[in-house]
């Protein structure tokens, strides 16, 4: 990826990595770049998630928008995907999101759409960094009337509801469901979604103070709502992460349904409905064995492609498919989204339960799960770089891999979205992979990490 933006956007640590002075920048040159081909004033719309320091950035980015000529429109606190589908909506030239999804709350981040609501291809995101980095000159500021003017949009959580809610057919009327809204975005908007559309939602992690957000809760602290559910008996939970973009669910007998396992019963029912494009779903090559599995037995396309949400839209847009995602839980419904949206899914899950009429985990036994172990070595983008070229760890990867056979697999990638080194080993006897994966852990620590 390039110097500022990651594989979903500019990220760091708010007011030391992702500054002020930076995010202002952001502003002018996506405002530059991405309304250069208007004939009219441009407009851009502004989201954010719940943390402490979103109004900081968003009053930057706002203050570099403004700066060369171009109007703001501010949506409030609303997930991601709420920003993708309302910058058509709305007739915005492009749109703009404060979020670092699922990171903790001293990180924050910035994602850029098109007009369209897709995310930037890393071709323009290149050019924007270069206006950036290079040439900061060549951004032409504007002054007297025509600076840019900033509004509010009145309306933005309930046009984003209503879009979602028109999704299925019928209601999911009488459906209790435990959601967890991650401190978020989903704060913002699932009460009145769920409950909408009849179901009988019981919310909890929704009472964001800007410190809060992902904080024990949401999508990557599934035990909070796992317990909350053997308390509550519900149906099914659902947890969203920091800006919604993320949906991961827990069964009626408290077991994880997680990315892999949501596309698998997508993907299933859609080809039942003649609805799944060429009988295909795209999903990553993090994606668990046991998908590629069950796609195989159902008939399914599973196509592969590399890490991140973007690309899996971007194998999806090149084809034409229109279901995909990653185990975390970024799924992506083609005929109704330009993004990941937790909130999408969710629905969508709650209406195959109620097509079905089974329970929960029934439905999600359509795939089994091989045991999985994922190691995380912190690295900085210097060790991120001779990650590839390191002999030793070369060959303790092929090591592991060829005692592994056809029973399993080793994956080995720099995240784009934190400092961090993933050895994933996926196999059928867990302590085996567990010890292959913390093989490979060390060796790489040791060759290139860096101190915790």
């Amino acid at each position: 990826m390039g110097r500022l933006f990651g594989t979903d956007g500019a990220r760091g640590v708010a007011n030391t990595e992702l500054t002020c002075e930076t995010a202002m920048l952001i502003g002018r040159a996506a405002a530059v770049v991405l309304t250069r081909h208007t004939d009219h004033k441009p407009k851009l719309v502004i989201g954010k998630d719940t943390r402490i320091s979103s109004d900081m950035l968003e009053a930057a980015l706002v203050a570099g928008i403004c700066s060369v000529g171009a109007d703001v429109e501010l949506l409030g606190t609303v997930p991601t995907p709420a920003v993708a589908y309302l910058v058509s909506k709305y007739e915005a030239d492009a749109g703009v999101m404060i979020s670092a999804s699922h990171n903790p709350v001293e990180y924050n981040g910035i994602k850029l759409f098109s007009n369209t609501g897709y995310k930037l291809s890393d071709d323009i995101e290149e050019e924007i960094e270069a206006l950036i980095l290079d040439t900061p000159e060549k951004l032409p500021l504007k002054s007297g009337v025509a600076l840019g003017r900033v509004s509010r949009a009145k309306n933005a959580v309930h046009d984003y509801v209503k879009h979602i809610m028109n999704t299925i057919d019928g209601n999911l009327e009488g459906m209790q469901v435990a959601i967890d809204c991650a401190n978020g975005s989903a704060s913002a908007t699932a009460e009145t979604l769920f409950k909408g559309l009849g179901a009988k939602p019981l919310i909890i992690h929704a009472e964001p103070d800007g410190t809060n957000i992902n904080d024990g809760c949401g999508s990557t602290h599934m035990e909070a709502l796992t317990a909350f559910m053997k308390k509550h008996k519900c149906q099914l939970g659902v947890a969203f992460d920091g800006d919604a973009d993320r949906c991961l669910a827990i069964d009626e007998q408290g077991n994880l349904i997680d990315g892999d396992k949501m596309i698998a019963i997508f993907a299933k029912y859609l080809k039942e409905q003649g609805k799944l494009k060429e009988d295909a779903a795209v999903v990553t090559v993090m994606s668990n064995l046991g998908f590629f599995h069950f796609a195989q037995r159902e008939g399914i396309k599973a196509v592969s492609s590399k890490v991140g949400d973007r690309y899996v839209l971007e194998e999806m847009r090149k084809s034409g498919y229109v279901l995909g995602g990653e185990q975390s839980g970024h799924i992506i419904f083609g005929e109704y989204a330009s993004t990941g949206d937790g909130q999408l899914s969710a629905v969508q899950l709650m209406s195959i339960l109620r097509d079905y009429g089974k329970k929960a985990s029934v439905i999600a036994g359509v795939m089994e799960r091989y045991p999985q172990v994922i190691v995380n070595v912190k690295a900085d983008a210097d060790g991120k770089a001779r990650l590839n070229s390191d002999e030793e760890i070369a060959a303790a990867i092929q090591e592991c891999t060829d005692k592994l056979g056809s029973d399993g697999r080793v994956l080995v990638r720099a995240s784009g979205t934190e400092p961090l080194i993933r050895v994933m080993v996926e196999g059928k006897d867990f302590d085996v992979i567990n010890q292959y994966a913390v093989k490979i852990g060390e060796t790489i620590k040791r060759q290139v990490g860096c101190e915790e």
